[in-house]
């Protein structure tokens, strides 16, 4: 069972970048695991080495855990898997998060990384720090506290996003949906999205030219439970290259088709802010 379970492994492996674009979820979702923190730090003692798989692109690395109590703290292994690291961020370090699995020689682990080297390291691999790792109930370490950008991630990673935002209310799918924008995700901002704009992947590209955004959503009123339309004023602050920092109130849209579907957002007023 063993050597069988290891087989498909490496047949997800080799088959992940073509099976990518057709699903969310890996081909082989019900082999992935989200195991809590607890479990996984246990699975991947310090100094321990294993792979790590990009959904998006279906590229592949090698990593050491080096440290780290509330989730992982890694490092490339060598040079070359510090450049192909970076090559999936587009050839620029990124704070963004990315859906991963790690795989050991057992288990596919789904995962959250970003991009941006910091902090101390300590192998000869030209990257210069540390990388975080979170897993299903992983903290920061400043604020011991959960970071939903790569929660979402994560569920995105085990197949589970569209459970998880099928039952949320306006004002937390509110937080899920920014979270997919500061993340450039445009996958995931499809699938909680709604727009009269005919070419919307275009568009949606858009946000990944922005260097930043945050936002704090204004109010956390709840919609009836037979209401097909609700209003969310989110203050929006943006960085982008081109048009600098801007700072607005934007009452979005959060709308359902009956009072049993999930609800989805208007993303048209963001478009038109970014428009200028």
């Amino acid at each position: 069972m063993k050597n069988t379970f290891i087989a498909l492994c490496i047949l997800f492996f080799f088959t992940l970048p073509q099976a990518i674009h057709a699903s969310e979820a890996p081909p082989i979702d019900f082999q992935v695991e989200a195991p809590h923190w607890e479990e996984v730090e246990k699975a991947l003692p310090r100094k321990s080495i294993f792979t790590v798989i990009d959904i998006e692109s279906g590229k592949s690395f090698v990593v050491q855990r080096r440290a780290g109590s509330h989730h992982a703290d890694v490092q490339p292994l060598t040079v070359k898997d510090t450049t192909i690291m970076k090559d999936i961020y587009g050839g620029k370090w990124s704070w963004r998060r990315r859906a991963i699995l790690i795989m050991t020689p057992s288990r596919l682990i789904a995962g959250s990384m970003h991009g941006m080297p910091h902090g101390a390291g300590a192998l000869p691999n030209n990257f210069p720090g540390h990388f975080c790792i979170h897993f299903t109930g992983s903290t920061t370490h400043s604020t011991e506290r959960s970071d939903l950008a790569h929660q979402v991630m994560i569920l995105k990673a085990a197949g589970r996003f569209d459970e998880f935002v099928s039952t949320l209310p306006p004002s937390e799918l509110m937080n899920v949906f920014m979270v997919t924008i500061k993340n450039a995700d445009k996958g995931l901002t499809r699938k909680i999205a709604v727009s009269n704009i005919k070419d919307l992947n275009k568009k949606l590209n858009e946000f990944k030219r922005l260097e930043n955004i945050q936002w704090e959503v204004l109010s956390h009123s709840k919609a009836s439970e037979t209401a097909l339309s609700a209003a969310v004023p989110v203050k929006v602050n943006i960085l982008s290259e081109e048009n600098g920092a801007s700072s607005t109130v934007i009452s979005f849209t959060i709308i359902r088709t009956s009072p049993i579907s999930p609800w989805k957002v208007d993303i048209d007023p963001l478009l038109e802010q970014l428009a200028g």
